[in-house]
Order: structure tokens, then sequence, then C-alpha cells
């Protein structure tokens, strides 16, 4: 099951062992590092406050933690596909050669889907990783139907299998496009301030918090973490409880728990450190704003912290159902088009579009001061 996670996230790569067989794994835990490292150390913290000037740092920190992640994959990935009896050598030469060059090109292959990853975000529309992993996503969709129609012992049984599995697909889709665009506005009120000769303010609005605020990086995020103790393992195939340990993160209701506690816990975080209520009180304040019933300050700041927090659960739990379920009845299926294509790819999918969707629309409302739905 582990396998086939990172499988999907690789586009089918690792199991060709293409060049590309890290996919964006390396990019995305150590984007994980340095975001928790963030929230514990003040000086990054400070850091990432000061702007894009500055920021470019943390990019750079991010580059290099990535190239020592992906080397030290690549070497865990050479132990694990010589553990499933896969050789690499010949002609002669000794083995260490041709490890050498197996790490060499799996780490240049990680770094160059980084590249390309931080070109499409510089000077494309949408996360320029996020578009990678929905591309690999799609293209594997073809050959997943035919592998759910022909691993069926019986092929009329498979055939409706697969479309009773893309039916449930497509219904789902709605309601995650309805949480993914949830949202809890809170009025807020401007009073009204004499500016020279001009009235300012007396005007209503609103703050928007998002339901599912953190998006699919809880998910993301999960699935990088749940697969650490299979890539240690491998460095250490003689030791049998830490492949109990792998295989306890990886499958059954083991997986199903961490994943369920790893997706809610991200959910808090990402959405601590995508909203600051202390920040947006101050604002409110200094603007003359306020909202109806609450004293501005502590209260205000206590307010919105609670909104928050009760906000999050829902939109935490229904990521965690969306990644489960489909991995429960994988377990009692074994359809591998559920495996490939459960609610995890699919809500990555579906986000991924809406966001890309939301950013080609904010562009042509500058240029051309239109949109796509009128």
């Amino acid at each position: 099951d582990l396998m086939a996670l990172l499988n999907l996230f690789s586009g089918g790569a690792l199991s060709y062992v293409s060049v590309f067989s890290l996919g964006i794994m390396p990019y995305i835990t150590s984007s994980i590092i340095l975001q928790m490292l963030q929230a514990v150390v003040p000086s990054l913290h400070e850091l990432a406050r000061e702007g894009e000037v500055v920021q470019t740092k943390i990019t750079q920190y991010s580059r290099y933690l990535t190239l020592a992640l992906a080397i030290l994959n690549s070497v865990g990935y050479l132990f694990l596909f010589k553990s499933f009896g896969i050789s690499f050598n010949g002609a002669g030469a000794p083995e260490i050669i041709f490890d050498l060059m197996i790490v060499g090109t799996l780490t240049a292959g990680a770094m160059l889907i980084m590249w390309i990853g931080e070109l499409i975000t510089q000077r494309g529309i949408g996360n320029g990783m996020s578009l990678i992993i929905f591309a690999n996503i799609i293209a594997r969709l073809p050959s997943a139907r035919l592998d759910s129609i022909q691993n069926s012992t019986d092929q009329m049984q498979g055939i409706l299998m697969t479309v009773l599995i893309i039916a449930v697909i497509l219904i789902t889709i709605p309601g995650i496009v309805f949480i993914e665009r949830g949202q809890r506005r809170i009025p807020v009120q401007y009073s009204k301030r004499v500016v020279g000769r001009k009235v300012m303010g007396g005007q209503s609005t609103y703050l928007p918090f998002k339901v599912n605020g953190s998006g699919v990086i809880p998910i993301i995020f999960a699935s990088a973490l749940l697969y650490l103790p299979a890539q240690i393992a491998a460095f250490f195939s003689d030791a049998g409880w830490l492949q109990a340990v792998a295989n306890f993160c990886s499958a059954g209701w083991g997986n199903w728990i961490l994943t369920f506690g790893l997706i809610v816990f991200f959910a808090y975080f990402y959405t601590s450190m995508i909203y600051h209520p202390q920040e947006t009180a101050d604002n409110l304040k200094n603007n003359g704003g306020f909202i109806p019933g609450v004293r501005p300050g502590g209260a205000t700041v206590q307010y919105i912290k609670n909104v928050i927090n009760r906000i999050t659960l829902p939109g935490a739990m229904f990521l965690a159902a969306i990644a489960i379920i489909p991995s429960i009845l994988y377990s009692f299926t074994g359809n591998t088009l559920i495996q490939l294509f459960g609610g995890t790819s699919v809500l990555i999918m579906v986000g991924v579009a809406l966001d890309t969707m939301t950013k080609l629309e904010s562009q042509l409302k500058m240029h051309n001061y239109d949109g796509f739905f009128k």
C-alpha cells in the first residue's frame, strides 16, 4: 500500500525505477520541516514575514534541504530495490559504481522536478508542485481503469465495478467542491472618520474564513510522514522491529488511525500558519474596524480564534474521511482503481483544479475585467 502511494505521487515512475522515481516527495518533506521550524524558531518566523525579497532565503534553505533529502531517499530506494531482488550491475564494473550512478540519477531527477515546479509557480498559473501532482494522477487514469477490469476474475463484474467506482467519484466531486468553497464570514463594521474634508469608513464588510483553509496540504503532509518509517526500514532490512513499525504505518488499521490523527493535526497546524488572529485584530483596530458585539483588542483575538478552531474541525474530519474510507474499501475489494483514485487523489485533483480556476479568473479580471462566469 505504501509503495502504491509513493508510486501515485511519482506518476507511476517508481514502479519503472525511472529517473523521476523520487517524484516531489523530497521537496514536500523539506517544506514540512521548514514550516514546522517556522512555528518553533522565532528567527525563521520573523524571516518569513519580511516579504518576498527576504523569503528567497527560506526558498534557498528549502532547496538545500531538498537536495539532502533526495540523496537520503535515493540511498533508501536503492536498498529497497535490492530487497525486491532488482539487480544493478553488469559490464564487469564494480557494484559501487552502479550504486553511485543510481543515487546521482535519482537525486538529479528530484531536483529537476523541483526546478520545473518552481518555474511553473513563478511564471505560470497556480502552484507548480500541486500541478505536477495533478498531472501525475491524471496520467495514470487510463491504465488504472484497464487494470481494474483485467484484474477481475469476471470481466463483466470488473466492468460494472469500474463503472460504479467512477460514478461514486463523480458524485463525490460536488461534495468536495461544497466543502472547499465553504466559508464562515465574520461581519465587520468600520466607524466613520473625518480625514481632512473627506469622511472615511462607515461601511460593512466581512472576514472570510474557509472551512477547509488548509486545502490538501494535511493529506500530503501526513502521507509524507507515514512513508518515512518504510524509508528508514529500507536501510536496516535485518531489523525485524523496524519492519514491523513500517508495516504498521503503511497498511491496516494502524495506518488508518495514524492517517486520521496526522490529518487532523496538520489541518490545525497549517491553519494556524495561515491565519493570525492577533494581526487581524490589530489591523481592524488600526483601521477603525470592529466586529459587532465584540470588544476590540483581546476579546476580538479570542473570538477569531474560537471561530477558526470550530470551523477547522469539520474540515479536518472531512479530509480524514476522504483519505481513509477508500483505503478501507480497498482492503475489502482489492480493486486497484480505488487504491489509485480514492478520496485523496480526487480531493487533490479537485482542489488543484479549483485553485487554478481561481487564479485564472483573477488574471482575467485584472486584464479584461471579466471572469469565467457572467
